[in-house]
């Protein structure tokens, strides 16, 4: 096998073992984009520890392929990169949208959520969900609503008794 058959067959092994492990994997056109503004983007989602590459789309179909991901393949066409992120599933997204919002030369495409193929709508309403530490709070606000209703109504009791027994 010829070294340059070796190094695409790596590439695409190791293009399949990023879809597999990602979280969610989010696929962009950034035709259009200048330097300054790919830059910017790749900073973005650096600090979000989110992985943003550009692949050859031959090399990517084989890997979706690979993968189980076989509804990628339609986005496969023109100019793409794919943000990866294996730790926070709406680092990309948010980041990525909040990005073609003010750029609107950025188009996402399509994209991978826990596993499973999704369109760009799919993207796009994830990244309108609150943050993890905003989605963690709203939980313990929850959690902590029926003690805090307790504690009240607790407290409204006794000084109720307090006022009958003076």
């Amino acid at each position: 096998m010829s070294k340059v058959m070796e190094f695409k067959q790596v590439r695409v092994e190791e293009i399949t073992e990023k879809f597999k492990g990602a979280a969610t994997a989010v696929v962009v056109n950034y035709r259009g984009l200048n330097v300054t503004q790919i830059t910017e983007l790749r900073k973005q989602l650096r600090e979000a520890g989110v992985e943003f590459k550009v692949y050859k789309n031959t090399m990517t179909r084989r890997a979706v392929e690979a993968a189980g991901l076989e509804g990628l393949n339609d986005s496969l066409t023109g100019p793409n990169a794919i943000a990866f992120s294996t730790e926070d599933v709406v680092a990309p997204a948010k980041i990525l949208n909040d990005f073609a919002k003010k750029n609107e030369k950025l188009e996402i495409k399509a994209g991978v959520i826990e596993g499973l193929v999704a369109t760009a709508d799919d993207i796009k309403a994830l990244a309108e969900l609150p943050s993890r530490e905003g989605l963690l709070s709203m939980l313990l606000s929850v959690l902590q609503a029926p003690m805090r209703n307790f504690a009240l109504a607790t407290k409204a009791v006794a000084e109720q008794k307090e006022e009958q027994g003076a």
